[in-house]
């Protein structure tokens, strides 16, 4: 797998949770849009300088700790904001919200 297909998945898979994850969910749903984006955008941003700071720290070898590499991660970010964004359109509005209960 290529650096771009796995930032697309990582931003899918952040879409499903922030969208269907009982808790996260909803207080995600109470932000406005333009937040909401912004906060998405800036987790994967996080996780792209993590993994250039891996890199760097030698524990990573799939990115190069030099320019190359930093262009790699920002093909590999736009790709994760795209399938992220694309995630989120396409996945219902509303889910229901899952009450979690306890059993004794």
């Amino acid at each position: 797998m290529t650096a771009e297909q796995l930032a697309a998945i990582a931003g899918i898979v952040l879409s499903l949770l922030f969208s269907y994850t009982p808790g996260l969910s909803t207080d995600f749903d109470k932000l406005d849009p333009t937040y909401k984006r912004l906060v998405i955008a800036a987790l994967l941003l996080v996780v792209a300088g993590g993994v250039f700071g891996l890199a760097c720290g030698h524990v990573l070898v799939t990115v190069t700790c030099d320019k190359t590499g930093i262009m790699g991660l920002v093909n590999a970010y736009i790709a994760a904001l795209i399938a992220n964004q694309s995630t989120y359109l396409i996945s219902p509005t509303k889910a229901k919200q899952v009450k979690y209960t306890r059993s004794i």
